[in-house]
């Protein structure tokens, strides 16, 4: 076992009477409807292309040049206002929120009385506001091209474009058709489905039928007689939607759809254009999701033109979002793979065919972040830690690199458009949140901002991160939060924290050690708090995550009991008194843990558990799955619903009535499982919250999850 070099301290007291005085945390606090328990930030922002940074004080933005002493009034409110009065246009009670396009120019939105959203422009120097466009109030995934100020966005299923006060609509859809919005679920890095050409004059569009999926019954319970509010849910196994990409060219008027070739129940991923606006990229992942063509296209006519370049995976290929031509260029771009075992940039040609390496080694980059105008491309990496996050430079042609980050931690950058500067938006283990400046060697250059510790009142314990080894010898990471006044005489019980699966990392070098408010509140009320990051969790490569494949929940329990083991070492810790926790992926987790390891978990709480994988998604689902019909053996040996027979103790399932994630059907079969079964568990329903418990409600939530572990462990 390897002990880190860092222990955490939240805070420690010496003496019990001043620990008294402290503050509590309560439920409310846990549940994000407490401003004041969480770090406070503060915004800057680069000037445009200028290595000025611009932030707000009081009623005025100011800039400043990194090295300066003092910063100089921008923009203020009473000169904003004037600007505005003088075009005609209302004035402002606040200073908008400005994105500056040059050191003088920028645009803004401004809601209506009525809801509608008007883009506006505004130049400093030219001492003027326009109008440009105006959306209605329903309009939806407003996509803006900022050369050309035009926007696209869609209203229900249907696609718009505002361009000079004009409105264009480019389809007039049936039911279950649907224009521009996010498809295949939001898997493969898809976060929208409208794409500009970089000149602003062509508009790339996803189009997806749903008509052939198969209605799933949701109920709305807010009418007197109950509605049904079906959705389209693709489970696994089962027939998926069909997706087109479309270009509309503004000029011509004319609408072609890719020729992306059969069959067409395929994924169109990482939609990029090339800098001509004359060619369209896609990435053409098959349904099994093992083999990825990212596939060349004539925007004006729809015809494949040649494939890029072909990844297979015996396991998966995923996505990490589209391909970023280098500046100016038609023919380089850098794409991001996972071809060794790590996510890392490839300089691909277009022309040749040819790739090249740019970076590597026994890290995950978990962002590409952008160019400068040296030769240079930026990334985000786990290469100091799989616990921190750091930025990097490197150059594209020879592999040099430059750390630019320093202080340990999980970083957030921005660099200016010359590269000479770097905005760091940061936490650690030790700063709740921070913003500095850097330059391009990686000096640290000056100190922006530093966020208060909110916390410094209240009761918390002492935070702990250390690893293990996994039964293949890789290591895990490991947290244990102590109660604020822990007697290491003294026999506490342990609540396991878990979700485990992947696209999520629970310990990081953050705030709290990535443990946030709920968990340092389960541990003020008494319980020792444990987390491991199993195998199959993010950002530790491929031989990490893919471990998963055709047997969810497996080697996740394995790792989990592997650090019940390192905790019964602790003689502070009481083997008799250990529950489970999580939501989601960790609901199926910690459903699983009390089925197959019921002497050792005396009470687990499960929200919006995966109960059997048949009835999740496709894209997800059949990505670490299969189908059922491929892979019926590990679709039983990971179903929950037919194994109540093995429960014991106390099992708490929480579950919201209109997940749309995660269908109620799930925990719903494992309760008629268990009354089958003659076993006694209990159940609570949120009626009307979807995946998970939000605003005042989650206060509820926090309060019925402590109050079972109080009652029962």
């Amino acid at each position: 076992m390897k002990k880190l070099l860092f222990t955490i301290i939240a805070l420690m007291f010496v003496f019990t009477s001043f620990a008294q005085e402290k503050k509590m945390l309560t439920p409310v606090d846990a549940s994000y409807n407490n401003y004041d328990v969480y770090p406070k930030g503060k915004s800057f922002k680069w000037l445009g292309d200028s290595n000025k940074y611009v932030f707000s004080e009081g009623d005025e933005l100011r800039y400043q040049n990194p090295g300066e002493k003092s910063s100089h009034t921008l923009l203020s409110l009473d000169m904003f206002n004037g600007i505005a009065k003088n075009n005609g246009i209302e004035v402002f009670k606040r200073l908008p929120n400005i994105t500056w396009q040059s050191e003088n120019d920028g645009y803004f939105y401004r809601r209506g009385d009525d809801g509608s959203l008007t883009l506006n422009t505004l130049s400093v120097s030219g001492n003027s506001v326009k109008e440009v466009n105006t959306l209605p109030a329903n309009a939806e995934n407003v996509t803006l091209n900022e050369k050309t100020f035009r926007i696209a966005y869609t209203i229900d299923n249907d696609l718009y474009i505002a361009d000079g006060g004009k409105q264009i609509r480019l389809t007039e859809n049936p039911e279950h058709v649907i224009a521009g919005q996010s498809v295949h679920r939001n898997e493969f890095a898809i976060d929208g489905g409208i794409f500009w050409s970089p000149d602003g004059n062509k508009l790339a569009y996803y189009l997806m039928d749903e008509s052939m999926v198969t209605d799933y019954p949701l109920v709305d319970i807010t009418t007197r007689i109950a509605e049904a509010k079906p959705i389209k849910y693709p489970m696994a196994g089962m027939t998926s939607h069909i997706v087109k990409l479309h270009v509309y060219d503004i000029a011509a008027g004319t609408d072609v759809v890719m020729q992306t070739g059969e069959p067409e129940e395929h994924y169109l991923t990482a939609i990029t254009w090339n800098n001509d606006n004359e060619k369209i990229y896609i990435g053409i992942l098959n349904r099994g999701q093992d083999t990825l063509n990212f596939n060349e296209y004539n925007a004006l006519s729809g015809e494949f033109c040649q494939t890029i370049f072909h990844d297979e995976d015996e396991q998966y290929v995923e996505p990490q979002g589209p391909a970023h031509f280098l500046p100016g260029s038609t023919t380089e771009f850098v794409w991001l793979a996972q071809r060794d075992g790590y996510y890392h940039l490839w300089l691909h040609n277009t022309k040749t065919l040819k790739a090249k390496q740019i970076e590597k080694g026994n890290y995950v980059v978990t962002s590409f972040d952008g160019f400068d105008g040296k030769g240079n491309a930026y990334y985000t990496s786990t290469e100091v830690s799989p616990l921190q996050r750091h930025f990097y430079k490197v150059n594209i042609k020879n592999g040099k690199k430059v750390r630019i980050t320093q202080k340990h931690g999980t970083h957030s950058v921005v660099p200016s458009k010359s590269g000479d500067y770097f905005i760091d938006n940061y936490s650690s283990t030790d700063v709740p949140r921070a913003v500095c400046i850097q330059d391009e060697k990686g000096r640290f250059f000056a100190p922006l901002y530093e966020a208060e510790n909110p916390l410094k009142d209240y009761n918390l314990g002492v935070t702990e991160i250390d690893s293990i080894k996994a039964e293949d010898g890789q290591l895990l990471y490991t947290r244990i939060i102590k109660p604020y006044n822990f007697d290491e005489n003294v026999k506490y019980p342990v609540i396991v924290y878990v979700y485990g699966g992947p696209h999520a990392q629970l310990i990081t070098d953050t705030w709290l050690a990535g443990a946030g408010i709920y968990l340092n509140y389960l541990a003020q009320e008494g319980f020792i708090v444990f987390t491991v990051d199993n195998r199959g969790s993010a950002d530790r490569g491929e031989a990490f995550e893919q471990v998963i494949h055709r047997q969810c929940g497996q080697m996740e329990m394995h790792d989990q009991m592997t650090g019940i083991e390192y905790l019964k070492t602790k003689p502070y810790i009481d083997p008799e008194r250990i529950g489970s926790d999580g939501w989601s992926y960790g609901g199926f987790m910690s459903t699983s843990l009390k089925i197959n390891y019921p002497e050792t978990f005396k009470v687990s709480v499960a929200g919006g558990p995966v109960i059997n994988w048949k009835y999740y998604e496709i894209m997800y689902g059949e990505r670490y799955m299969d189908t059922p019909q491929e892979n019926p053996e590990g679709y039983e040996l990971t179903a929950l619903d037919n194994k109540t027979d093995k429960l014991e103790g106390k099992l708490l399932i929480i579950h919201c009535s209109t997940d749309p994630t995660v269908v109620w059907q799930n925990s719903l079969s494992f309760l008629e499982n268990a009354i089958h079964n003659q076993k006694q568990m209990d159940y609570f329903v949120y009626p009307g919250h979807d995946h998970n418990v939000y605003g005042m409600d989650r206060a509820h939530l926090i309060e019925k999850i402590t109050e079972y572990f109080r009652e029962n462990l």
